[in-house]
């Protein structure tokens, strides 16, 4: 659990310097030479990872293998949403997703719920009907649930993560973060 944490904090830190440094601006001072070089960030390389919606539509379920190579080339293609309440998520999550709490799901992928309050309460953008997402909780149960009630709102590209986070930590070695 310590391992945990203390990765956390680490992640946290991490955030808070990009944060920090993305709000600063390229331009330097008048006053400076203008010779200096400005730094940018640099490119990022890699296969991204691309699924139509009609082939991703056909497959309700996703499985450990087809999901890590999109968390590790993470884009806007593919969304992945954590289902379990906060104090489940503090034990660890899988990389690239973001926390809708199951006990929020039916009131938040309503059409009519506001995407600008859906953003401020949830600190990520809301869903696009057509966009491909993946839900996980702990054991599959509940994000099953989640797919369900995303499709009755509109949602037709949904797919539920059946291994979920026991499947994912055990696969990444993480056994004894969440053991019951």
């Amino acid at each position: 659990m310590s391992t945990m944490r203390a990765a956390s904090q680490a992640l946290r830190a991490t955030v808070s310097s990009a944060r920090q440094a993305s709000s600063r601006s390229y331009i330097l001072p008048a006053a400076r030479p203008t010779t200096a070089l400005q730094s940018r960030p640099a490119p990022v390389l890699g296969i991204r990872f691309k699924s139509t919606s009609s082939d991703w539509a056909k497959k309700p379920t996703i499985t450990y293998d087809e999901l890590k190579p999109i968390t590790r080339q993470p884009t806007d293609d593919v969304l992945i949403i954590d289902v379990r309440e906060p104090d489940e998520v503090m034990l660890g999550s899988i990389p690239s997703s973001v926390n809708l709490p199951m006990s929020e799901i039916q009131q938040a992928l309503q059409k009519n719920y506001d995407a600008s309050d859906f953003k401020r309460k949830f600190f990520f953008s809301k869903p696009l009907p057509g966009q491909n997402i993946v839900f996980y909780c702990r054991s599959g149960k509940r994000a099953g649930t989640a797919a369900e009630i995303a499709a009755e709102n509109g949602y037709k590209n949904v797919r539920n993560y059946v291994g979920s986070w026991q499947d994912w930590s055990k696969r990444e070695g993480l056994e004894g973060e969440d053991d019951d």
